[in-house]
């Protein structure tokens, strides 16, 4: 299972590609696919958001669903996901109640 990571090109926040072609920034909202077809689809549409733009650095991960949460099986994805790895009580980690699986 793979999504698709990049950071916003206007400030640089990490965003995945949402299941309707959005750009969101919470890593569970994003398009989980299962095949090539999927990961085509996705790196299509990441050209696109290059193209004009909007997004830098798009990357397919590797994901893993656990009881329905999408975790990344790199823990560097999984840090990106949770926000800094410093002072949880900021960032989006702190906004959301995240918890960032190190395991």
């Amino acid at each position: 299972m793979k999504i698709l990571a990049a950071n916003r090109l206007i400030d640089g926040i990490a965003v995945w590609l949402g299941p309707n072609g959005n750009w969101v920034e919470d890593i569970r909202d994003a398009d989980v696919v299962r095949d090539a077809t999927g990961e085509e689809q996705l790196l299509a549409t990441a050209r696109d958001a290059f193209g004009n733009n909007l997004i830098v650095d798009p990357e397919l991960i590797d994901v893993d669903l656990i009881d329905g949460e999408v975790i990344p099986r790199r823990l560097r994805e999984r840090i990106r996901a949770a926000g800094p790895s410093i002072h949880p009580n900021l960032g989006k980690q702190a906004a959301r109640n995240a918890v960032v699986h190190l395991t």
